[in-house]
């Protein structure tokens, strides 16, 4: 067969990127044909993200890849979760999405659980409790009544933001939606009973869509702006989901490590695990590929490493991930540990401030320059891993005899620390390709193509040990009752 190319787009919390993946019938050959930076833009009103620059660089990097190489076929985009945009009756963006760390959601984790239980909360989401959760976003709007919920009509979240302006269609995707906390994944719907206790609006959420969904070609107007049209494909638009997707796994006894600016540790279950014992532990049954459900536990991640990276260069101490991990490793290991979910953690305005203030606070020596700092972060990260692998397994009844993969980004260029801690299981943990191959596989899915590629990555020969695209079987459906095929596109109307 010719070569089909696709596009995978990536955003994460720091930086995107777009990769061009040729698929040859056997294979997916991955290159970078765009990246640019990401993070949060404070207001006055609070901390919101740049969803304009970010779909101007989604454009540019479908017109790259135009240039580079054939036209791609289809483009399949994932972000990071909880996050999400309101729209007006027009189609309009009511305000720049807020960021999940804005400081507008503290108190509102409590003010849900004054409202409604906390166990009836878990038992209709399944969904760890977090305040950077969309539920509380949207708690926090009705608690201050903002204005911007008064007129919003359609909820979605970011990856579906960028697949409507790209295409005009209306729709919330399975994996990213659940992490919402307004999902119930029993139900295959919408929490609406308990939203509505909330007095969180329920008709702005639009209908859920399965991953591979076609949602049709470019708007004539984005298609003028890059060169040519393609086909939108909603793939596992939450990153994790995506990253998940792709562990190189046979045996379905295995647990995964995506570290990016968030952790996440966890399995993968055919059904929620919705129990006392996993509120208890405020695990979260996050949307998978096929139906199925990550049961995981998120930590707080190299958000930690990335926050002390910007406090340093404030001061003139700038360095990468690589030179200051390179530094870390001479450094002798945990002399001083963090709890990486301490609440300190989740936005100070001085990273490295906090973490020698919680080594105070408990007794441990404060690490005095960047390279113990960067010793700390990880040592730390290691052992919550381990601990919450720990849980998992505990409450999975399962033995910890399989392979514990490590999909996600984090610091992949660069060399690892690696802390003297015992490893789970038989088996080190596994570095993985990048969450953009199976964005970038999921395409061949919606467009139909049945043949199991193999990867590679920049021409290189894919590895011969596991195969690295797991036969799913499909999901039921993700909704009780019928939904229309398409919701029509919101009509401009005259002021």
């Amino acid at each position: 067969m010719a070569t089909l190319r696709l596009l995978a787009v990536d955003l994460g919390a720091e930086s995107g990127r777009c990769m061009a993946g040729d698929f040859d019938g056997e294979r997916v050959t991955l290159s970078e044909v765009h990246r640019f930076p990401n993070g949060p833009v404070a207001l006055p009103d609070g901390l919101h993200w740049d969803v304009l620059r970010l779909f101007e660089e989604l454009k540019a990097g479908i017109r790259r890849a135009r240039r580079l190489g054939p036209p791609p076929a289809a483009v399949g985009l994932d972000t990071w979760g909880v996050d999400f945009a309101l729209l007006d009756r027009r189609g309009g963006l009511v305000h720049n999405p807020y960021h999940y760390r804005d400081r507008r959601t503290e108190g509102m984790v409590e003010e849900a659980c004054r409202r409604v239980p906390r166990e009836e909360i878990f038992a209709h989401t399944g969904i760890q409790f977090m305040p950077i959760n969309a539920l509380y976003q949207l708690l926090a709007m009705v608690v201050h009544r903002d204005p911007g919920l008064e007129i919003a009509a359609t909820f979605l979240m970011i990856p579906d933001l960028f697949a409507y302006w790209l295409t005009g269609e209306v729709a919330c995707e399975f994996t990213d939606a659940t992490t919402s906390q307004c999902y119930d994944p029993r139900a295959r719907g919408w929490a609406t009973a308990l939203l509505e206790r909330l007095g969180i609006p329920t008709h702005i959420f639009p209908r859920v869509i399965p991953p591979a969904t076609v949602l049709g070609p470019l708007r004539p107007v984005v298609a003028d702006e890059v060169g040519g049209t393609l086909q939108v494909i909603a793939p596992a638009t939450h990153d994790t989901a995506s990253a998940v997707a792709a562990v190189p796994a046979e045996d379905p006894d295995f647990a995964y490590i995506s570290s990016g600016t968030w952790s996440l540790v966890g399995a993968e279950l055919p059904h929620p695990l919705i129990t006392p014992e996993s509120l208890a532990a405020n695990f979260t049954n996050e949307g998978g590929l096929g139906g199925t459900f990550r049961f995981l536990r998120n930590v707080m991640g190299l958000w930690l490493l990335q926050a002390c990276r910007r406090a340093w260069e404030r001061v003139g101490q700038a360095a990468d991930y690589e030179s200051l991990v390179a530094r870390a490793e001479g450094v002798p290991a945990f002399r001083s540990l963090i709890d990486p979910d301490d609440p300190s953690f989740l936005n100070p305005r001085d990273m490295p401030a906090a973490i020698a203030a919680f080594c105070r606070r408990t007794g441990q020596p404060v690490p005095q320059d960047p390279a113990a700092m960067t010793r700390c972060i990880l040592d730390s990260l290691a052992l919550k891993y381990r601990y919450v692998l720990e849980r998992l397994e505990a409450l999975v009844g399962r033995p910890g005899q399989g392979h514990a993969h490590r999909p996600g980004r984090g610091l992949h260029r660069g060399r690892r620390v690696r802390p003297p801690v015992p490893e789970q299981g038989d088996h080190a943990p596994q570095p993985l390709r990048r969450r953009e191959r199976p964005a970038a596989l999921l395409p061949c899915r919606g467009l139909g193509s049945r043949r199991r590629p193999r990867l590679g990555l920049e021409g290189r020969a894919a590895p011969a040990r596991p195969r690295l695209v797991r036969q799913v079987p499909p999901g039921p459906p993700l909704a009780p009752r019928p939904v229309p095929a398409r919701r029509p596109v919101p009509a401009p109307r005259p002021p």
